[in-house]
């Protein structure tokens, strides 16, 4: 099994040892965090955070939408950009992991590799903890300082989540590389306003370049484009597991599912960024 990174304590900063079981972290000063049943450890207990994390509905829709296939072509299409950039990567960090999809198609493309999977959302860790046994599924806010060291990791995944540049930077090898994932803006078109979910904006890769321009070099850009074939449960996920999820009525999301011939074709549409390290 890879060897994990060491981790940092997040109240005074030294190393987090896990026990062999990997069911506690201790650090010399007495901090200890026990696993949760389902395996993941909540590095915020005590500190929280002022972001909303994904609900257990919404990691439901996303779980049964990502388990009927239709994002597969863009997670292997994620595993192919990562993994010549970076086959000999010894910990890869995705920092946003949900479920830890994405993840676990990358690591499968580079079998070697430790994994940390990091997000907010403890509903998310549950199924990513079972997903990735031997893995860190850690609760933590990408936007305060990452619990590990500097130069700690090969490649950090970034799908559709927050950023944070500066941090990415920080815990990445000087030879470390980022992939960042990005909706297009005609993702979803066909159902998007009728569904009341929210806009995407225009140039949103040109943005996240843009962002990225201090800490790291852009190496490639690939678009990633095809039609789902979506049913009414398919359309209802696709709706209910993302930031629309918070505004919409599911009664009303219902009607509007069911005026649609089925099954409706759906474009996918997503921007595929991978830069190094400077």
């Amino acid at each position: 099994m890879p060897s994990l990174p060491p981790l940092e304590c997040p109240v005074c900063g030294s190393t987090l040892e896990p026990d062999a079981a990997l069911r506690t972290l201790a650090c010399p000063a007495g901090h200890r965090y026990d696993a949760a049943k389902q395996g993941y450890f909540n590095l915020l207990t005590g500190a929280g955070t002022k972001f909303q994390a994904d609900t257990a509905a919404m990691v439901q829709a996303r779980a049964d939408f990502l388990a009927a296939g239709h994002y597969a072509p863009l997670a292997a299409e994620l595993a192919r950009l990562v993994s010549p950039a970076a086959p000999n990567a010894a910990t890869v960090l995705d920092a946003g992991a949900g479920t830890g999809y994405y993840l676990g198609e990358v690591l499968a493309a580079l079998p070697g590799a430790a994994a940390v999977a990091m997000d907010i959302s403890k509903f998310a860790l549950r199924r990513a903890a079972r997903s990735l046994p031997g893995s860190y599924a850690l609760v933590w806010d990408v936007w305060r300082r990452l619990p590990l060291p500097d130069a700690s990791v090969d490649v950090v995944l970034n799908v559709f989540a927050p950023r944070n540049p500066a941090e990415f930077r920080r815990v990445l090898d000087s030879s470390g590389v980022l992939a960042v994932v990005t909706p297009g803006p005609d993702h979803l078109q066909q159902i998007r306003a009728a569904a009341g979910m929210l806009d995407i904006g225009t140039e949103k890769a040109e943005r996240v370049a843009a962002a990225m321009e201090r800490w790291f070099t852009p190496l490639h850009t690939v678009r990633c484009t095809y039609e789902m074939q979506l049913e009414a449960a398919d359309l209802r996920n696709v709706a209910l597991m993302g930031p629309s999820a918070r505004h919409l009525d599911p009664a009303a999301l219902d009607r509007t599912v069911a005026g649609f011939a089925l099954p409706l074709g759906v474009t996918a549409s997503f921007s595929l960024q991978l830069f190094r390290a400077r």
